[in-house]
């Protein structure tokens, strides 16, 4: 077979057996463009005329990745439905002409399987999985706003039955690799020393199995109405159609074509309209915010393996745990047992819920040590503090360590709002302080603020960086200022909302307009979830300098001991964690700029920050609000948001 020409396809043939890797060009990662999909025909149509093969195996050559999907790159530069579905049909067709080899076709999947890549994998007779950490299946496009277009929505049902492909799609979450092959998406699970071998096999089988044919019977015209009721009530419980309607819109595909042939024309047709909607370009636009915090920094610096963490509180505690899932050496230090056993206690829970198997979450305990006597702090490459926010305190915390830590340690603060410098002075070496500011709960919050003053090393900001990416998160260069960005953003909505409260507006009304927006919570909630205590500190600090009021309510319930959540008492009272709240009377009139009073103070200090380069542009903003607060994806950040309110104010008027 003459191949010589292609880019990003290498052909071998050994016998009857032809290997296609996919390696495509200038790229580190596998992903799907116009002629990635050109060069895949030409090759398909070579083997389809050789009578001489009888297997095909697709594997990548890439060391990290099968295919990720397709090139969202492509996608955004494409203008109208008419472009969107052109590009999707072009991508149906080879996935179907693959999927009409009368040869044996075989997925070889080894990293990621992702989008498109997946949709690529379906079309084959077989596929078969490595069993590694990184190697995960899923179809995620609901999280860029759109579904699959390449046949996802069609073979998915048929190969796993409508419950199982429906859960996939619908959340857009990855699986890994033994978890496909129990629910058949893959039809084997081997160690990497046993693929090519098992891949030759498959090769060689001229049937599958129908083992799991009794699953079809759930796409059947008659049971989809019944199922697709089911799926939908579920979805309104926790999505708004209005700001995320992809996950419905592939719900109704599926229950008025179900997996029949010309359901993959009504899925292109989809799709096209999906992508020209605003909430999947903004959510096009998050993802390249993501990408670009992803390459912040040189990963290659990301060589530390001991941590210690002083602290063993909720933020403290939490750090130290995830560091230590991460794979590092952690010692966390505490004046007393009895501060360090709760902390422990969460890393557990934390580890049996991602680690799953019973041996990883004891390798994972193993590196993580109590250390009340702080003899981490000698033999650490990292120190974080995460003591409680009073400046002297720190202050000669971090006068103390300079006298014990190695000689290319770094030294970092958790604090969420007191200036660097001010926990610089009086140090030896005080470009070896960094901020390193951390969000709650530290699982689940991506963002971590690196925080820097002008009396910084380059080389400290530079490992910092390096270590939120070798602890799978994501960095945000902030100029020390008080509140950094994040904090000082999230403090004039928080207040604010205070201040509506205190004007006789209801809690449930004030937090319903946030939520109905798009806010994962809303204000007041937050609050009682940070602490009203933590609230009423930070603010202090920012007071004088933002020049904000501080709500009499909030001090007097700090003063009562209602700090919110952890007391159950706040804003809200709280019964066994969750909030109870009051009954909107049904003639009670929303005033119509409530979501404007709410969100214009963020809009006004963030023009600020900019101004002041906290962060360099108005893009790593935005981020720091979508990943920082949760700040409503749909709408693009803060600053897209309110650019677009004014352009559309702009043509009213």
């Amino acid at each position: 077979m003459e191949t010589n020409t292609m880019q990003h396809w290498r052909l071998q043939q050994q016998g009857n057996i032809v290997w296609l890797g996919f390696d495509k060009k200038h790229s580190a990662v596998n992903t799907i463009d116009k002629n990635v999909l050109t060069e895949l025909k030409t090759l398909l149509d070579v083997i389809e005329k050789d009578k001489s093969v009888h297997g095909l195996i697709i594997t990548s050559h890439k060391s990290r990745s099968f295919i990720l999907g397709a090139d969202i790159q492509t996608i955004s530069f494409l203008t109208n439905e008419k472009e969107i579905f052109d590009f999707i049909r072009q991508g149906q067709h080879v996935f179907k002409q693959l999927a009409s080899l009368k040869i044996s076709t075989v997925a070889l999947i080894n990293g990621f399987c992702l989008g498109g890549g997946l949709e690529l994998a379906l079309a084959c007779r077989f596929r078969i999985a490595i069993d590694d950490r990184k190697t995960r299946l899923g179809l995620p496009e609901v999280k860029l706003g759109i579904h699959p277009g390449w046949g996802g929505t069609v073979r998915l049902p048929r190969l796993l039955g409508a419950i199982n492909a429906l859960q996939l799609m619908l959340t857009g979450r990855m699986i890994s690799a033994k978890a496909a092959c129990k629910i058949g998406l893959v039809d084997w699970v081997v160690p990497e020393r046993h693929a090519i071998r098992a891949a030759l096999y498959f090769a060689n089988l001229r049937k599958r199995s129908n083992r799991l044919h009794w699953r079809g019977l759930s796409n059947f015209p008659w049971i989809r109405n019944g199922i697709a009721a089911l799926f939908r009530r579920r979805l309104i419980a926790t999505v708004n159609p209005t700001h995320y309607p992809a996950p419905f819109q592939i719900l109704e595909q599926w229950r008025q074509c179900g997996v029949s042939d010309g359901a993959f024309l009504h899925e292109a047709q989809s799709l096209s309209q999906l992508a020209m909607t605003s909430t999947a370009r903004n959510l096009i636009h998050v993802y390249f915010l993501r990408e670009r915090l992803n390459k912040l920094g040189k990963k290659s610096l990301a060589t530390l393996k001991h941590i210690h963490v002083i602290g063993a509180g909720t933020m403290g505690g939490d750090i130290a745990a995830w560091c230590a899932l991460q794979g590092l050496y952690v010692t966390l230090q505490d004046r007393e047992p009895k501060y360090l056993a709760p902390a422990i206690g969460r890393a557990h829970a934390l580890f049996k819920k991602r680690l799953k198997q019973t041996r990883a979450v004891q390798m994972a305990m193993d590196r993580l040590l109590p250390d009340i006597a702080g003899s981490g702090i000698r033999r650490a490459d990292l120190i974080i503090e995460a003591v409680f926010e009073d400046l002297s305190v720190k202050q000669n915390l971090f006068r103390q360590l300079e006298t014990q830590i190695k000689s290319d340690a770094i030294l970092a603060t958790n604090t969420s709002s007191i200036v660097l410098e001010a926990i610089q002075q009086g140090l030896k070496q005080p470009e070896r302080l960094i901020g390193l500011h951390f969000f709650n709960p530290v699982a689940k919050m991506p963002l971590v603020e690196v925080v820097q003053s002008e009396l910084n090393a380059p080389d400290v900001v530079e490992k910092a960086l390096a270590f939120i990416h070798q602890i799978n998160r994501l960095p945000l260069p902030v100029k020390s200022s008080p509140g950094f960005l994040v904090n000082r953003l999230l403090m004039p909505y928080l207040l604010q909302a205070v201040l509506l409260l205190e004007t006789g507006m209801p809690a449930a009304v004030i937090d319903r307009a946030a939520i109905d927006f798009g806010m994962p919570m809303g204000p007041l909630e937050l609050a009682d979830t940070v602490g009203l205590d933590i609230c009423l500190a930070v603010a202090k600090i920012l007071s004088q300098a933002l020049q904000l009021p501080i709500p009499e309510g909030l001090q007097k319930m700090v003063a009562n001991k209602c700090f919110g959540r952890k007391t159950g008492q706040g804003f809200y009272r709280y019964k066994k964690g969750k909030p109870i709240k009051e009954k909107i009377p049904d003639d009670y009139k929303v005033p119509a700029d409530l979501v404007d009073r709410l969100i214009q103070p963020i809009i006004k200090e963030a023009k600020k920050c900019l101004q002041e380069k906290v962060v360099s542009d108005s893009d790593l903003l935005d981020a720091g609000m979508i990943f920082g607060t949760g700040f409503a994806p749909f709408r693009g950040g803060l600053l897209r948001y309110a650019k677009e309110k004014a352009d559309n104010k702009s043509i009213v008027e």
